[in-house]
């Protein structure tokens, strides 16, 4: 990943010097494209590069595959060839869906990630997984398509509500209560808006360390979905008026409590992890019941047969992943529950 803030303005000139002069299709929502593709198109234009665009409505319930369709007819009428590129510009929902375009048209072509929030930054825009979601739940259909490149300009945070630069800090919490209890005490030193280059750098070195490790998703990778299994089943039962980044913040919490709760944790991280969620303003609690969420989660994509891989903190830095019988699950989220 590149990170730097005006990073947009140099990026045709970018692309150019590393990959010559593709043709190259950007994809992104209408949130995105009213707010910067006139800058993205001016970057690209001003390198010499041919470009064209394609928006469809923001929102997680266009994450779909009739929108995915729709950016498929987009490359095949512009002839798009597999030596040109997909540009994902956006946030986490045109990132997996414009990733899963590339994956799948012509049987793969190049992308480029230029996430446009702080969540998408430190998250979905690294590691190669593409997708769209069901209505049986997120991300049941996709693939583990790598970009090319991810490039991270800051200056797209500042047009950003409070609540949505937040989501992006709760992976980066997340990245350190499994992986680096020294990145913990950072964040807890600094606060919202502070030192955005450096704990955005560590958070991908974190992610990066994982996916380089596991890159098919099947062992020690899964550890990067602490509070998602909690976080996706409170998507889903909100109809996805809860977001991701909230959901997640919410979905450590109830693991922290489950760990505490099932004796796992070697040192409770629920007290610690409660009081870094409410300086960067993250939601800690959900009013939704353990049956209803445990209902939602027997559907979640890290269900294998009957168990579903949860993953609980042990302490400051680390984390264990534990196979839950799905008889057991209404039990697990009781016990996550405050």
């Amino acid at each position: 990943m590149t990170i730097g803030r005006g990073l947009t303005a140099r990026l045709g000139a970018m692309i150019r010097e590393r990959f010559g002069a593709p043709r190259i299709g950007v994809i992104s929502d209408s949130t995105v494209a009213s707010l910067y593709r006139e800058t993205l198109s001016a970057s690209l234009a001003e390198a010499g590069l041919d470009v064209r665009f394609f928006d469809f409505p923001a929102g997680e319930s266009r994450k779909t595959f009739e929108t995915v369709g729709a950016a498929l007819d987009f490359l095949a009428r512009e002839r798009f060839t597999r030596s040109d590129f997909v540009l994902a510009f956006g946030g986490g929902v045109p990132g997996d869906l414009a990733g899963f375009a590339a994956a799948i048209y012509l049987r793969g072509v190049r992308f480029l990630q230029v996430p446009t929030t702080l969540l998408a930054a430190v998250d979905s825009s690294v590691g190669g997984k593409t997708g769209v979601d069901l209505p049986q739940g997120k991300n049941l259909a996709g693939a583990f398509w790598q970009p090319s490149a991810v490039y991270c300009d800051p200056d797209f945070f500042r047009t950003l509500p409070d609540e949505r630069v937040a989501e992006g800090y709760a992976e980066m919490i997340k990245h350190g209560l499994i992986a680096d209890e020294a990145y913990l005490r950072r964040l807890e030193t600094l606060g919202p808006g502070d030192g955005i280059e450096e704990i955005i750098a560590r958070s991908v070195e974190i992610k990066a360390s994982f996916v380089a490790a596991d890159t098919r998703d099947t062992g020690l990778r899964q550890t990067l979905n602490f509070g998602h299994t909690f976080g996706h089943a409170i998507e889903k039962v909100s109809a996805y008026s809860v977001s991701h980044g909230s959901a997640v913040a919410i979905g450590m919490m109830m693991a922290c409590r489950a760990a505490d709760r099932l004796g796992l944790s070697e040192s409770s991280m629920t007290a610690r992890l409660e009081a870094l969620l409410r300086l960067y303003r993250l939601p800690t609690g959900t009013a939704y019941g353990a049956e209803e969420l445990a209902g939602a989660a027997l559907s979640d994509k890290k269900r294998s047969g009957e168990t579903i891989q949860f993953v609980f903190p042990i302490r400051a830095g680390a984390a264990a992943l534990v196979p839950v019988p799905a008889a057991d699950i209404p039990r697990v989220f009781r016990l996550g529950l405050s």
